[in-house]
């Protein structure tokens, strides 16, 4: 383990805020995570993973975590499929591209989301047709307060759109520490999302395999997202609302072309990006933060945009989606 004091978080956050933590550890072992739990008992703790999926708007006060853990084993196998236990501090997009490489499919619609392997069931992140808990068996995670290791199946994750209970009634509890997944060998390609669709036309890709559709979802990604490498940002900031018929029936009338996906018989999904872009927010630019322009969904720290200035905008937004559509944005982004 490592031990830093007063260190800026700028490299460890994907949004890029210069926020100061007062004490921060790494750690690569589980004994590790229990050992440090243990020299701090009672103290408020953050965990750190690839940072992609939180927004800095003040200094940390807590004793931050940063989670190394990595490795990635095959723990099963048969001729159909793989078991594959994954450490949590891996990136999320190598673990991608490991198991396109090995043949081993089910995932490649989620090729270059970013993040850790640890941070991806706590959300349930899902892109094109195709979300983690598809592929999810278990995992394990540290209890902050007692330092008990626990199992949690399929079940007991409780996931939803953007959601596991991790998000809930458990938030701030665990530290994720391993995942498994369970792999095809021949698996079935999801290619239901129309992007995904178009770009195979255009390549004249009939029968695509594991890897055209990696390649295709990272290329889709490269034309609509930015880099947080060279601009900070979070990827999707909103969910994408789920209303039912009587709000979609109630703003088709003075939209009749609004875009909509059913998620049963009485709900269905709204973009929110289409929303945000439709009040004009698309590109927008306040000193160095803002929307980015080809996404209306990704608000974007363009150098020195501070984390609360970000938020600012971003309530500003969710305020003229709510006046005009009756419509309330949920950040998928973690305030903190």
């Amino acid at each position: 383990m490592e031990r830093f004091s007063n260190i800026s978080l700028k490299p460890y956050n994907t949004f890029s805020i210069d926020t100061i933590a007062r004490e921060m550890y790494s750690f690569s072992e589980e004994k590790d995570l229990i050992e440090l739990l243990e020299m701090h008992p009672k103290q408020p703790v953050l965990i750190l993973g690839g940072g992609s999926n939180l927004l800095f708007t003040k200094p940390v006060d807590q004793l931050v975590l940063k989670n190394e853990i990595k490795g990635t084993q095959v723990i099963e196998e048969d001729e159909e499929s793989v078991i594959v236990k994954v450490g949590a501090g891996e990136n999320w997009h190598q673990f991608v591209s490991w198991a396109v490489e090995q043949g081993f499919g089910g995932i490649e619609n989620m090729a270059l989301i970013p993040g850790t392997v640890g941070a991806a069931p706590m959300q349930n992140i899902g892109a094109y047709g195709v979300e983690l808990k598809d592929t999810f068996v278990e995992l394990e995670a540290i209890q902050l307060d007692n330092q008990h290791v626990h199992r949690f199946d399929h079940k007991k994750c409780h996931f939803g759109y953007r959601y596991s209970i991790f998000k809930g009634p458990l938030k701030g509890e665990y530290c994720i520490t391993r995942v498994v997944f369970k792999l095809k060998k021949n698996n079935k390609l999801n290619t239901s999302y129309g992007a995904i669709l178009t770009e195979l036309q255009k390549r004249d890709l009939v029968h695509p395999t594991i890897r055209d559709i990696y390649e295709t979802v990272i290329d889709i990604r490269k034309s609509k997202l930015p880099d947080p490498q060279k601009i900070g940002n979070g990827g999707s900031f909103f969910k994408n609302p789920i209303v039912d018929i009587a709000t979609l029936t109630k703003i088709k009338q003075d939209y009749p072309k609004i875009p909509h996906y059913p998620m049963d018989l009485d709900r269905v999904k709204i973009p929110a990006g289409w929303l945000i872009e439709q009040k004009g927010w698309k590109g927008y630019r306040r000193d160095d933060i803002g929307v980015y322009p080809q996404h209306a969904l990704v608000l974007v720290n363009w150098g020195n945009g501070s984390g609360a200035a970000i938020w600012k905008l971003a309530q500003e937004i969710q305020s003229s989606v709510a006046d005009t559509f009756g419509i309330e944005l949920e950040p998928e982004v973690n305030i903190l």
